[in-house]
């Protein structure tokens, strides 16, 4: 090999080196940020007359397959966690049985409460704690109510926050897949635009579950885990453009099966807008599932029982001075109770004003919300009724409540376990969601940058380095002689 020969083959090699060397500093510097994909240099030797290393360029290596599950793991989770929220959420309010305020407990004071005004039917204290009780318990059927309207509301706040941020970041991908592109055509090193496009595709994968699929150039075609196309460059290469249209406030009688919330759409046509359409399955899917399904569905059946307990006390009851249609012991809003506007009751529900707690009327516990005049105040026989009421057992008049016989008192229990059993379930859900993530979180991780190899070539870049140095001062030395001669 001539000295020239010679001299061209360790500058390669020395520029190949320097080449490493930065690779592996950017792979050490960068071994816990998200999104980074660990590069290597793509090296080959020259087939020219002077021989050497030829540098063909930079590879990011990822595991596709660990980053797909972990994908779809991130959705799974971002689900999970929104339903443990709500559930937890609304569990706390109902409140534990025995527990000082829960549902349960108030409903027990109004129980007690009627006891001890039968007892001493002449007592007006005892009347009036009859009264602020069955207030108390209203109120609560009212706040219950009012937070899983909020709740829904919410959710139609967050559907549409987390569909503007997916139709912004799939415009980014696709901004990101046009430069990536163009880098690679121009054989230039593409990495970073791609580590930035995997951390724009993390925060869409935690809405809607992902599949992404590699197409020309570096490019990526992105489609959600239904198959739904979201992106693709062999085809328009246009981010599809995902609708909705937020309304606020939201009430009980307001549903997307009505008509009176908006749906998605995908392209301007209309597609299955639950969770178990084609975007469900992330936080996206879970809002749905909150705002159209579990929170009305609990709406429901909390209108039940507030139809149960107007019934139970309204015309054709214990009290016979009440004529058909004249408002009951509880009533709609201050009115009597038209059974077609059931839905949204439990926000209405309140104790008739003629027994209001801070009046003079709370007499007509004893003697009728129609009685002229007072009468016996020993006469116990209406409260009794009254409690008697809550404890029959009859099919109740709300389908929501099923078509079984029951007391007030088992629908209520009947509510708060379920509510609980709601908010164990979800509990479970989100350990187990959590669990997964963890795992392939740490699966991905251990595939990336593992410093302790990465200094080990450091060394060896080094040793490689000084090699390709003393052959360019053994040339130099070679040279410098020859020219003496």
């Amino acid at each position: 090999m001539s000295l020239s020969g010679a001299l061209s083959n360790a500058l390669s090699g020395l520029t190949t080196q320097a080449r490493q060397a930065t690779l592996v500093s950017s792979n050490i510097s960068n071994a816990t940020t998200e999104s980074y994909g660990r590069r290597t240099l793509d090296v080959s030797s020259r087939s020219t007359t002077w021989g050497g290393v030829s540098v063909d360029g930079v590879t990011r290596n990822t595991d596709a397959v660990v980053l797909a599950d972990r994908r779809l793991s991130d959705a799974q989770l971002g689900y999970a966690d929104d339903m443990q929220t709500f559930a937890s959420k609304i569990e706390m309010l109902v409140g534990e049985s025995g527990e000082a305020g829960s549902l349960t407990t108030l409903y027990s004071n109004f129980e007690n409460a009627l006891l001890s005004a039968s007892s001493d039917p002449s007592s007006n204290q005892r009347l009036k704690s009859v009264a602020l009780a069955a207030e108390d318990f209203t109120e609560k059927l009212n706040q219950v109510s009012g937070a899983l309207q909020d709740a829904r509301t919410d959710a139609d706040k967050s559907i549409a926050s987390d569909i503007k941020s997916l139709n912004d970041s799939l415009a980014s991908v696709k901004q990101l897949n046009d430069s990536i592109g163009e880098s690679v055509l121009r054989g230039a090193d593409a990495s970073s635009l791609m580590d930035e496009r995997q951390r724009v595709l993390d925060t869409i994968s935690e809405i809607v579950p992902l599949r992404t699929v590699a197409r020309d150039n570096g490019t990526l075609a992105v489609y959600a885990a239904s198959g739904t196309v979201l992106l693709d460059p062999s085809f328009s290469g246009q981010p599809a453009q995902i609708g909705f249209t937020p309304q606020e406030p939201i009430t009980a009688d307001r549903t997307l099966a009505d008509g009176g919330l908006s749906g998605i759409t995908i392209n301007g046509h209309a597609i299955n807008s639950t969770n178990e359409g084609p975007l469900g399955g992330g936080t996206l899917g879970a809002q749905l599932q909150i705002r159209d399904v579990v929170a009305v569905d609990m709406q429901a059946a909390l209108d039940g029982i507030a139809r149960d307990l107007v019934d139970r006390f309204g015309p054709g009851g214990a009290d016979t001075t009440l004529a058909a249609g004249d408002a009951g012991l509880f009533t709609d809003a201050g009115l009597a109770f038209d059974p077609l506007l059931e839905v949204g009751l439990a926000a209405r529900i309140s104790l008739n004003s003629l027994v209001d707690p801070g009046g003079t009327g709370t007499w007509r516990l004893r003697d009728g919300l129609g009685a002229a005049t007072q009468g016996n105040v020993g006469d116990a026989t209406l409260i009794q009724g009254y409690s008697d009421a809550l404890d029959g057992l009859s099919v109740p008049s709300s389908t929501s409540l099923g078509t079984g016989t029951s007391s007030f008192a088992g629908h209520v229990s009947d509510f708060v376990s379920a509510i609980s059993a709601a908010r164990v379930r979800a509990d479970g859900e989100q350990s187990f969601s959590s669990a997964q993530h963890t795992a392939l979180k740490e699966l991905e991780l251990s595939k990336g940058v593992d410093t302790d190899a990465e200094l080990q070539d450091l060394l060896l870049i080094e040793q490689h380095y000084a090699a390709n140095a003393r052959v360019m001062t053994t040339v130099d030395e070679l040279m410098q002689t020859l020219l003496s001669i």
